[in-house]
């Protein structure tokens, strides 16, 4: 076992740890962030996205040790039912989610993109999601709702 420190959605947690835990399964299962999705464990769908120190990162590929002194930011600490994120309520408003397995992933994916480039073009926004897959949509309304979110948060400076 290997201790770790780590801050998840701004809580502190000291635990320890198989050293081949993988984030997702440390998120999940030991902290029970379950809206972290897992989906391939091959790091080829996405559902997984959180973000390790601001940027995206599919939990499935990083070991839980290598979160040892970082900030983690999963689906569950970005917005509430009560406070949603611009990007959590653009993907409600524009319907850019069917059956919602991708949907976490997809929004955390979206909020690291936004942060990049806050005024992606379409063919933009449809390069920086094409690491997060989705069986249902067609992404038609994905690319809307991060668009609305978008003008939004350029609308209301410093919320991603």
């Amino acid at each position: 076992m290997t201790s770790i420190n780590v801050r998840v959605d701004g809580a502190s947690y000291s635990d320890d740890v198989e050293p081949r835990t993988l984030l997702v399964h440390y998120l999940r299962e030991q902290l029970g962030k379950v809206g972290t999705v897992v989906g391939c464990d091959t790091s080829n769908c996405g559902a997984c996205t959180v973000h390790l120190d601001g940027n995206a990162v599919k939990s499935c590929t990083v070991f839980a040790v290598q979160a040892d002194g970082s900030e983690v930011t999963t689906i569950e600490g970005v917005g509430s039912a009560d406070a949603l994120h611009p990007v959590q309520k653009a993907f409600h408003e524009m319907h850019g989610l069917q059956c919602g397995f991708c949907t976490p992933g997809m929004i955390m994916a979206s909020i690291d993109l936004l942060q990049e480039n806050p005024s992606p073009s379409e063919t933009e926004i449809r390069e920086g999601i094409e690491g997060n897959l989705c069986r249902c949509t067609g992404y038609q309304n994905i690319v809307r709702a991060v668009q609305q979110a978008a003008g939004e948060l350029s609308g209301s400076a410093g919320q991603a």
